[in-house]
C-alpha cells in the first residue's frame, strides 16, 4: 500500500511510519519539519520502504507544489493519509500572542486540511484518511487549563473529518479521527513535566496503523476515542 504518515518526525507519528513500514508489501512516505529526524528514518532498515519529504505544516501553502512532486514521484497514488502532525502550546489563554495562536491553528487545522485537499486527485475508492486529535476536541470530554486553543484546533479538526466524510462519500474515499488521550511522548512531556502517559508512543502507534489499514471496513466519519487517561 501506498501511505503517508504527515509529521512523522518523532513521536507517536515516527513509530507509526515504522510500524507500517515493517510490511514489504508498503511503501511510506513521511512528512515533517525536522530534516535531520527524516534523514534518521531513512537509514533505518524496514520490509519496506520509507521516504521522505521535509514538510512544514505552517506553511504548507508555499510547499505544496513540492509535496506533490514529491507523491507524484515516490508513490503515484495514495492509499492512506494519517494527519499527525501537530503543535502544543499550554498556557493562559490571556497569555497567548497572535503568532502563537496562527502558528497552532495552521499546524493542527489549515494546515491537515490543505494536506487532504492537495491529496484528493491521488486518492481513489477505498482510499482512507486518519486524522488524529486529541480528547481535549471532544465534545464532552474534560478540559484542562492552558489547552484553550490547542483544544479548539483539534476539535475544528474533528469536525471537519465529519463534514468531509459525507462530502467524499461519492468517490468512495472513507474518513475517520482517532481522538487520543495522554501518550507518553516528547511533545507531552513539554506540555506536563514529569506527567507519565499509561500508553507509550510505540503501542499507540500500533493501533493507529492498525485502524489506518482496517478502519475503514467498519467506520466511516466517526469521531473515535482512544484514550485510558485524559490527560
Amino acid at each position: 500500500m501506498n501511505i503517508i504518515v504527515n509529521g512523522g518526525t518523532r513521536g507517536i507519528g515516527k513509530e507509526t511510519a515504522l510500524f507500517l513500514a515493517k510490511k514489504k508489501e508498503n511503501t511510506v512516505l513521511v512528512t515533517g519539519r525536522n530534516k535531520d529526524g527524516l534523514n534518521k528514518l531513512n537509514l533505518i532498515r524496514v520490509q519496506g520502504r520509507i521516504i521522505t519529504c521535509q514538510v512544514d505544516i505552517s506553511e504548507f501553502n508555499e510547499q505544496e507544489a513540492a509535496f506533490t512532486a514529491a507523491v507524484s514521484s515516490g508513490l503515484g497514488s495514495v492509499d492512506v493519509l494519517i494527519n499527525i502532525a501537530g503543535l502544543l502550546i499550554s498556557k493562559s489563554f490571556n497569555n497567548f500572542t497572535s503568532e502563537e495562536v496562527r502558528k497552532m491553528m495552521e499546524t493542527n487545522f489549515f494546515g491537515p486540511a490543505s494536506v487532504i485537499r492537495a491529496l484528493l486527485p491521488f486518492m481513489k475508492k477505498g482510499s482512507h484518511i486518519v486524522n488524529i486529535t486529541s480528547m481535549g476536541g471532544f465534545q464532552g470530554s474534560s478540559k484542562y487549563s492552558g489547552m484553550s486553543y490547542y483544544s479548539a484546533s483539534k476539535a475544528a479538526l474533528s469536525c471537519l473529518s465529519e463534514c468531509l466524510a459525507e462530502e467524499l462519500r461519492d468517490n468512495g474515499i472513507i474518513i475517520n479521527c482517532l481522538a487520543l488521550g495522554s501518550v507518553q511522548t516528547e511533545m507531552l512531556e513539554e506540555a506536563f513535566p514529569g506527567y507519565k502517559a499509561p500508553v507509550s508512543a510505540r503501542e499507540m502507534a500500533e493501533f493507529i496503523g492498525d485502524f489506518a489499514l482496517k478502519g475503514s471496513k467498519f467506520f466511516n466519519g466517526k469521531i473515535i476515542p482512544v484514550a485510558f487517561s485524559n490527560p
